[in-house]
């Protein structure tokens, strides 16, 4: 009978990992407790219905939409023939409902046999849903029906690790030549991938390629998983370990952009902003450089330090490697700069910036007003920078207009003062309260005119913001 292969998921007992371990998985249909455990919500959680064949949806209502114990008896009278693509396209929804997905596999494969997807994604279903005694008795039934991939078994590392069981997931590794599939190098880095994806598991990664590089050799891969993973914990020492070893065993390429990304990126966050830059040296000789992922990530974690001076040195390497910044990286350097009351170099970058294809916006302008105000230099540039936003509508105005209209107080530029608050009530751009009560102790110190001025403008503020006019 066709199904007799695919119902052996349920007719097998199955031992994990021979060479490694002696205990037996239960029989499955002995351990259909382990099935009734609370749902979990479905790994695809948000999915357009609408999309969904109408067999599929068939299927899917009656195995969700009756008691558990109803679903064998609904499947035998459903009329629907299970095709393969059916059975794939249901299974990938039932991922938070793992009883219904073993029935309706157990339901179909009785009646034609199950593709190798189908097999595919019912051990990934089960595995996720940590019911591996059951992923194993699929796994074995797999076998018999010669249908076992690498991509099964990188399915059961993923799932592993997600558990947090990654020493199960090197054993299952080690017992793939025994289920008749080669471990090679794509393999080796799937499990090094799943392990490093967990929080601090990278050293359990590195013994394992400790172990098995001897038969297996390390592509560029291996070294970027590594390095990324060292880089998620911050590790610059054993980052210069791997980078050293990866410079031995696959040399130099510009296609190795994410391993030199990751790897910088430790340094810069381990504080060796210097090391970064030796490496870089070493890199650009070779047309070796890292991408904007880098520039980009390193620069604020330098921003965030006040480094003005590695940060300048990493921009000017950036620009001449060919790389383009974008807006946000305008705005750290420029906000970096105004953090040190370089207005120069803040214009200097707010003059080239356009020329890169990044326009600034109101943020921009708004970190370059505040550094004016602060350098009492609003007279000299703000006006014609105020000038500017207007005539080229950069929105919102509210921030820069507070900074712009305090500088004027600080410098007791009052006529100049009153104008732009006129100009900006005229065009309904937002002065908050608390700008108006800033500017108050800046005319009503001046006299009694002044004070008149203020408490007009002050009236006009209310009217409009009351009545809109």
């Amino acid at each position: 009978m066709e199904g007799m292969a695919n119902a052996m998921l349920f007719q097998q007992p199955v031992r994990i990992a021979e060479s490694t371990s002696n205990s037996t998985f239960p029989h499955l249909l002995k351990k259909n407790e382990a099935l009734q455990q609370p749902r979990k919500q479905s790994l695809i959680s948000h999915f357009d219905f609408n999309d969904v064949s109408p067999r599929a949806k068939v299927l899917y209502q009656i195995l969700t939409g009756v008691p558990p114990h109803a679903i064998d008896a609904a499947l035998a009278d459903c009329p629907i023939t299970p095709t393969p693509d059916v059975v794939e396209e249901v299974l990938k929804l039932l991922y938070g409902s793992p009883d219904a997905a073993v029935k309706l596999f157990r339901w179909a494969g009785l009646k034609r046999k199950h593709s190798s997807y189908a097999w595919s994604l019912m051990v990934d279903l089960l595995g996720k849903n940590q019911l591996f005694e059951p992923m194993w008795d699929a796994i074995r039934s797999m076998k018999k029906e010669n249908v076992l991939s690498s991509a099964t078994f990188v399915s059961v590392f993923g799932s592993y690790c997600m558990a947090g069981r990654c020493k199960e997931a090197i054993m299952t590794f080690d017992v793939m030549e025994k289920y008749g599939v080669e471990p090679d190098v794509v393999a080796m880095n799937s499990l090094m991938s799943a392990i490093c994806r967990e929080d601090k598991q990278v050293a359990v990664a590195v013994e394992f390629f400790e172990r098995v590089k001897v038969k297996i050799s390390p592509d560029a891969d291996t070294f970027a998983i590594l390095l990324e993973g060292w880089e998620k914990e911050g590790n610059a020492a054993e980052a210069k370990r791997t980078f050293g070893e990866m410079v031995i065993r696959v040399g130099w390429s510009p296609n190795y952009m994410s391993a030199y990304d990751a790897f910088l990126t430790t340094l810069v966050r381990g504080s060796q902003p210097d090391e970064a830059l030796k490496f870089l040296s070493v890199m650009k000789k070779r047309d070796c450089l890292p991408g904007l992922k880098f520039f980009s990530n390193s620069l604020d974690i330098l921003v965030k330090r006040s480094d003005a001076t590695n940060a300048l040195l990493l921009w000017s390497v950036m620009l001449e490697s060919g790389l383009m910044p974008d807006l946000l990286m305008y705005n750290a350097i420029i906000s970096l700069a105004c953090k040190g009351n370089d207005t120069d170099t803040a214009f200097r970058f707010l003059d080239e910036m356009v020329y890169y294809g990044a326009f600034p916006d109101s943020w921009t302008y708004n970190m370059i007003f505040k550094c004016l105000v602060k350098n009492k230099k609003v007279r000299e540039t703000g006006v014609e920078i105020w000038n500017y936003m207007i005539d080229n509508q950069i929105l919102p105005l509210d921030e820069s207009a507070h900074a712009f209209l305090i500088g004027l107080s600080k410098m007791d530029r009052l006529s100049e003062l009153r104008r732009y608050i006129d100009d900006m009530l005229d065009r309904r751009i937002d002065i908050s309260e608390s700008t108006m009560t800033a500017l108050k102790s800046a005319f009503y110190k001046d006299g009694r005119s002044s004070r008149d001025v203020y408490d007009n403008l002050m009236r006009r503020w209310k009217s409009i913001k009351k009545f809109g006019r």
